[in-house]
């Protein structure tokens, strides 16, 4: 028997969708905890320009067309076909760049066959052994001296309590209807550091997906009416959307947003 979650995304219903995919369904295009000023900073410490660029998890492809709008030598967005969209498809098409149907802790890709790793937003989705097995796939992928760029949702401070670690996952979980596991800033760095990166640079930004001044720098504000037009019309999707802004309200001042370049060491032999 097929169950509801083992839908096709575009199946789903509002009450079942990922947090993620309901605000994309509802007209939200730049998903990221910290927003696409955030993003823009974190491009641009990775240094895209002129390098082959790999994409994990691309999404919609709001992060692609940045990515490609700085010319990049080549770009590959290695994404399950299942979630793969038509924004996207339509982005790397334009660019010149391809898709590869893959996970992206097993993309296939050939080892040092990139200069740059982009992954947002989709590390905090997943526990802990993927979260390491993708890190991992991002080192393979590299060569000496390449970046790996994360933006992902952080937690603060970095001695913040494990019951509080604990309790934010559970209550995020139920509200995203994803297994989100943020970790703190110290963790984040661990986590690549543990796989053999050097940290080349950490920049943070307040989480503020869902709060009206930033949906309007992200979306526009026609893109902003949009959403809100969206939400007004769908109540499960109202719903939704209300218990996601109570539950980052409630814990915002624990959360953060988190972006970090690692590097693999010039020296390293693949």
């Amino acid at each position: 028997m097929t169950g509801k979650n083992d839908l096709p995304l575009a199946q789903r219903s509002d009450a079942d969708l990922p947090g993620h995919w309901l605000l994309a369904r509802l007209g939200k295009r730049v998903l990221r905890p910290g927003g696409l000023e955030l993003t823009t900073r974190l491009l641009s410490a990775a240094r895209i320009d002129d390098a082959d660029v790999v994409e994990l998890g691309p999404g919609l492809g709001r992060t692609a067309a940045d990515i490609a709008a700085q010319r990049p030598r080549s770009y590959v967005g290695v994404d399950d076909s299942s979630t793969t969209s038509a924004p996207l498809r339509k982005v790397v098409a334009a660019s010149g760049g391809r898709l590869v149907d893959a996970d992206a802790s097993a993309t296939g890709l050939d080892a040092g066959s990139a200069d740059v790793v982009v992954g947002e937003a989709m590390l905090t989705m997943q526990g802990e052994k993927a979260k390491k097995a993708i890190v991992d796939e991002a080192f393979r992928v590299l060569r000496p001296g390449g970046r790996y760029a994360i933006h992902e949702l952080g937690l603060v401070p970095d001695d913040l309590a494990d019951e509080v670690k604990d309790d934010i996952r559970r209550e995020m979980a139920r509200a995203i209807k994803v297994n989100a596991r943020p970790l703190t800033v110290a963790e984040w760095s661990g986590l690549l550091t543990s796989a053999g990166f050097e940290i080349s640079s950490v920049d943070r930004a307040p989480m503020a997906l869902l709060q009206p001044r930033r949906v309007i720098a992200d979306e526009g504000v026609l893109g902003a009416l949009r959403i809100v037009g969206n939400v007004l019309t769908h109540p499960a999707a109202r719903k939704r959307v209300l218990h996601m802004r109570k539950t980052f309200n409630r814990y915002r001042e624990h959360l953060t947003a988190v972006a970090i370049v690692a590097v693999v060491p010039a020296a390293e032999s693949k």
